[in-house]
């Protein structure tokens, strides 16, 4: 009975995990969704001539300046890219999470971070990244 126990308790630690990384993946999706369809928002204002323009929010349209809708959605966008970005770094902590528990070694290059600009103007001084 203690060994069911263990395999009961294993398996729910399991199931929940991945149940976490199946709603990241949905969150991801449809935050990345919203993010297009801003940009594509943002895209249609740069082209407009008007001087204002109708807003969603919510269930509610309103009337609102073209220019502050633009800073509306630049701020949006950028918080999106954030709440993704920070999703997508959690979904690689909670893969490896799983991987451990199933027994399997972790993703190989999964963790990788790209290099930041001080880093590649380093390399590239030294001459070993052309630049």
């Amino acid at each position: 009975m203690d060994d069911q126990a263990k395999i009961l308790k294993y398996l729910i630690c399991v199931e929940k995990i991945a149940e976490e990384i199946m709603n990241d993946k949905r969150e991801i999706i449809m935050l990345d969704k919203r993010r297009n369809q801003n940009r594509e928002a943002l895209r249609d204002l740069s082209k407009s001539l008007q001087l204002k323009c109708w807003v969603t929010v919510g269930s509610v349209l309103i009337k609102h300046n073209l220019e502050a809708t633009k800073t509306l959605l630049d701020a949006d966008q950028t918080q999106l890219n954030i709440n993704i970005n920070k999703l997508r770094s959690n979904l690689k902590v909670k893969v490896n999470k799983l991987r451990d528990l199933e027994m399997q070694p972790p993703v190989p290059g999964l963790m990788l971070v790209p290099m930041s600009n001080k880093e590649t103007e380093g390399l590239s001084r030294a001459g070993l990244f052309p630049h």
